[in-house]
């Protein structure tokens, strides 16, 4: 009895060294929901930010409507990231995200853009008409009703006098990226953009800027969701309001404003 308890005991021993000695489990990575316009810097900065011994941030892209509209679900985000005010404050009146966190980061520009090889010229003014740009093709657009970019330049466009000349003659994509593979792809002469998704895309050229006192100001908030349990959260977050990140930024295109939700009313 004497030797199986002593076994006992030494079995047990063993098992408590063995525990003791197993790796921790890896960090959980945060998880970011993304406007669709954001990929090409946030993929560069989460590789800095991996760089630096952080656990690589899981990046969901999408518009921001339907990204903030997963999250209302219940999707298990830790940042949003909206290419609009609107969506923000869509999760912020519903308590969905963290007030205290919101940060009004970047702003951008919207541009029409043709494929590279397009002649088309358009005079960006009063009385805008880009039917004779148009021929019978489209011009592609976000989902004018709720993604940022769609709105943006459905505002641009009733603002100088153009949008009666288009609005039957929209091809409505599901996200900015996808009206611009629309006018990679040559499926349509013409299409409205940000200026950051033009840069990223060689297939495409600018063929003019809308003004910026044509629509409401573009503006990248981003925010830390309420149900967010994740303890890299913050600092991530610190990571998209630094150095590293904003050079990412502008390399690809945007103004940095990195203001206070509340210095931005």
């Amino acid at each position: 009895m004497a030797m199986l308890t002593r076994t006992r005991f030494l079995a047990g021993l063993v098992a408590i060294t063995l525990v003791g000695t197993l790796p921790a489990p890896a960090a959980e990575a945060p998880t970011v929901f993304a406007a669709a316009s954001l990929k090409n810097a946030l993929d560069d900065i989460a590789k800095s930010y991996t760089k630096e011994g952080k656990p690589a941030p899981k990046v969901s892209y999408a518009a921001s409507n339907t990204l903030a509209k997963q999250i209302e679900q219940g999707a298990p985000a830790d940042l949003f990231f909206s290419a609009d005010l609107d969506w923000m404050d869509y999760l912020a009146k519903k308590d969905l995200i963290r007030p205290d966190t919101q940060v009004s980061l970047l702003a951008n520009s919207i541009v029409l853009i043709a494929p590279k090889d397009s002649k088309a010229e358009v005079k960006m003014a009063p009385g805008l008409d880009l039917t004779p740009a148009l021929g019978s093709g489209k011009l592609a657009m976000g989902n004018v009703d709720a993604v940022p970019a769609g709105k943006y330049g459905k505002a641009a466009l009733e603002t100088l006098g153009g949008w009666a000349g288009v609005k039957d003659r929209i091809a409505q994509a599901e996200s900015v990226r996808a009206a611009l593979l629309l006018v990679s792809r040559g499926e349509a002469p013409l299409g409205i953009v940000y200026a950051t998704d033009a840069a990223a895309d060689a297939n495409v050229k600018i063929v003019a800027t809308f003004p910026a006192d044509s629509h409401p100001a573009i503006v990248y908030p981003v925010a830390i969701t309420k149900e967010s349990r994740n303890p890299d959260t913050s600092a991530l977050l610190s990571y998209l309001r630094g150095p590293a990140a904003k050079a990412a930024f502008e390399k690809q295109g945007f103004t940095v404003l990195n203001r206070s939700a509340t210095a931005a009313q």
